[in-house]
């Protein structure tokens, strides 16, 4: 334990944003500096539990006490060697991950928890500073060739697992860099790309080979991908998003919020001037409350939004943990993100239990301003309540409501026909048994695909998983850890 009385004697405490006004002058990263001094303070608020409940609470089954005790102790070195033992990317999760481990920290139980992400990524920050973060190679090669289709953090886990067992790993990717949504769903302001570009220079020297601008399935045929390599992992998400079937729907100005925010991470990439879908001097309004919309605002306010407005169908969560979701379950609670704050900072509003009825345009074919009601919570169904509606200004309308599985295109197509029946489960997403095969032989499904939308940790989690699966199925025996994770679902 590093400090008995740490969870006593010190507070949570997290570093400061830089100041509004500031930061949404540029796309930098949000956060300032954490000294090592009130980091290590943090550290020690970790008790090093008899039964370490923030273990449960992460799929990767990450090390966390461990970490937090070598923080405090300043053993950088091995805090990072614990630290990788269990995540491929610490530097992603660090800052993406809504930390289901500190919604399972034993402290929270009648305390603020474990700054467990900061420690994190301070850790792995300083390890790629320092130099340790290197090229791991494999001793000996297998001579046998897998493909990952999809590079987001499922098939990187998956492909960087493969590659240190000693297989040819060649990494498929339709768009034109490597990351999936790391690189083009999440803005420059939540995490820079920089991070994604010096772990991807650690995998290329490790042996993995990158294809961009290929889409399996068109490009390259599901036959053709089987008979050129030993084995194939799914790993391209669940990028079927939800739309909005309302009169107006057709109007210019109303997109998809990854059809919005790619351009903007395109500009700070340098491919492209300006985006050409641009909230500039635009009353916004952003429909879903998650974090996808929450980027979406983040992104219209630095593109200089006239106003931005983000409107959410639920009532508005608690502020505390309710009794309906108790310790060490993840509860669902009102937050207040770096975008939520520019938001309110600049006048804007977050309205919770309403719903959209009409997009309405111009005489130009554009959306002008956007119709909705206030509704009753989801226990009545989302019932409109008579005498609420009314109307408000929206030019710029982004839709982030979330997923509804893969992409039923001609690559899932071609391989349900050669599954046979059960190839989907009743979600749509990929059945796979318990090494995370498919019902094709020698195809197997990691991350969103066979999971559902979910969280980052479950991605890299299942990439780690589906790699010891491809392994056996190679090799007959994989010394990969994850052999199973057992509590990933849905398996067959």
């Amino acid at each position: 334990m590093a400090d008995p009385k740490g969870f006593l004697t010190h507070d949570r405490e997290l570093p400061a944003r830089r100041p509004v006004d500031v930061r949404i002058s540029d796309w930098q990263e949000v956060y300032q500096d954490f000294s090592q001094e009130k980091l290590t303070k943090q550290a020690a608020r970790c008790m090093d539990c008899g039964i370490p409940f923030c273990h449960n609470g992460c799929p990767l089954g990450n090390l966390i006490p461990e970490w937090n005790d070598l923080v405090f102790r300043t053993d950088w070195r091995e805090a990072i060697e614990r630290l990788h033992a269990t995540n491929n990317f610490p530097e992603f999760t660090g800052r993406l991950c809504p930390a289901p481990c500190e919604a399972a920290c034993v402290l929270g139980i009648n305390s603020d928890p474990v700054a467990i992400k900061r420690v994190e990524v301070e850790i792995i920050d300083r390890a790629f500073a320092e130099g340790w973060v290197i090229p791991q190679p494999p001793a000996v090669k297998t001579g046998r060739k897998v493909a990952v289709v999809g590079s987001g953090p499922a098939g990187l886990a998956a492909a960087q697992q493969l590659t240190r067992a000693g297989h040819d790993v060649v990494v498929f990717e339709r768009a034109d860099r490597i990351g999936g949504l790391l690189r083009y769903g999440i803005p420059e302001f939540k995490m820079e790309k920089r991070h994604i570009e010096r772990r991807l220079e650690q995998m290329r020297a490790e042996g993995t080979e990158f294809r961009t601008g290929v889409n399996v399935g068109v490009d390259v045929t599901a036959a053709e991908l089987r008979e050129q390599f030993d084995a194939v992992v799914l790993a391209g998400g669940a990028t079927q998003w939800r739309d909005l079937p309302v009169a107006g729907r057709e109007l210019k100005g109303v997109y998809q919020a990854m059809e919005y925010l790619p351009l903007s991470n395109k500009v700070q990439e340098g491919d492209l001037p300006a985006s050409p879908v641009s909230a500039e001097g635009k009353h916004v309004v952003v429909i879903g409350g998650g974090d996808t919309g929450a980027d979406c605002i983040g992104t219209a306010i630095r593109q200089g939004a006239r106003s931005v407005t983000q409107l959410e169908i639920m009532p508005q969560p608690p502020s505390s943990r309710p009794g309906s979701q108790p310790w060490p379950t993840y509860p669902m609670l009102f937050k207040m993100e770096s975008a939520h704050e520019e938001l309110e900072d600049g006048g804007g509003a977050r309205v919770y239990a309403v719903s959209t009825t009409e997009f309405v345009g111009d005489a130009d074919g554009n959306v002008r301003a956007l119709r909705l009601v206030e509704v009753e919570g989801p226990q009545k169904g989302f019932k409109p309540i008579p005498g609420t509606e009314r109307e408000i200004p929206a030019e710029l309308i982004t839709l982030s409501m979330g997923f509804l599985g893969p992409e039923k295109g001609s690559l899932l197509q071609d391989l349900a026909e050669a599954g046979g029946d059960g190839f989907y489960d009743a979600r749509g997403n990929l059945t796979r048994d318990k090494t995370y095969m498919s019902k094709v032989d020698g195809v197997f499904v990691a991350g969103d695909m066979g999971r559902g939308q979910s969280l980052i940790v479950w991605a890299i989690a299942e990439g780690r998983a589906a790699a010891s699966g491809v392994d056996r199925f190679l090799t007959g025996d994989t010394a990969l850890p994850y052999p199973i994770l057992p509590t990933a679902r849905p398996l067959v």
